[in-house]
């Protein structure tokens, strides 16, 4: 019989290498992580933090090769299929990446997406079920999670409209139709509130430097 939600979160636990920071970013194509992230890595060094960031799924040798893998995939796998090699690329970068430089003082790792996004695309846009993804995650080193996280949260029109001006070609992911998108966006929502207390949700359809001002904003608060 499966875990409640309520219970399946107990199993869970932060890094707590006093003074250092693990930090994720989630959102749909378009959301604007890649430019958040670069304005964090700026923020934390200015500060004086040693700054590892890294990409899901990759980051690792064994994990770049599943990205590949999954994101070329022309075949549609199976969403259990799906998890797995996003919970192997994640367990490898765990023990090869993050752990070994959180334990360094005054070290934050940025991470483009994480368990939120397993949660919210296989666990709600394939319909696997929440519970079952939290339930994989039970298990060291699987069960770290950050210590803040932020969704850049944007409506699905402008998804679709700053994918198109940057031209780019549609990958595994974001060759989904709109039904997909629209559980995926449903299943972030409810992540953020299912973990309020680690999940900020920023209205991402502001400029840059609105959204930076906010991540700023909270992150004097963390960093006290």
């Amino acid at each position: 019989m499966k875990n409640s939600i309520s219970e399946l979160k107990t199993f869970y636990r932060s890094p707590v290498t006093p003074g250092s920071y693990f930090i994720s970013l989630e959102g749909i194509e378009g959301s604007g992580k890649s430019t958040q992230i670069k304005h964090l890595e700026t923020m934390f060094s200015d500060r004086g933090y040693r700054v590892l960031t890294l990409r899901e799924p990759g980051g690792t040798e064994f994990g770049e090769k599943l990205r590949e893998a999954i994101l070329k995939s022309t075949t549609p796998l199976h969403p259990l299929a799906e998890c797995h090699l996003f919970l192997a690329s994640r367990a490898q970068l765990l023990k090869e990446k993050i752990l070994p430089f959180l334990l360094q003082p005054k070290s934050v790792v940025i991470l483009d997406r994480y368990l939120d996004s397993t949660l919210a695309y296989q666990g709600k846009a394939r319909k696997l079920g929440i519970e079952t993804v939290l339930e994989l995650h039970r298990h060291e080193p699987l069960n770290l999670i950050p210590h803040r996280t932020y969704f850049l949260d944007i409506p699905l029109e402008l998804s679709y409209d700053r994918q198109l001006k940057r031209g780019s070609v549609k990958d595994y992911f974001e060759s989904e139709k709109s039904e997909f998108y629209s559980h995926l966006i449903e299943g972030y929502r409810e992540m953020a509130k299912l973990f309020s207390d680690r999940i900020l949700t920023i209205d991402a359809s502001q400029t840059p430097e609105q959204v930076s001002k906010v991540i700023d904003q909270d992150l004097d608060n963390l960093l006290k």
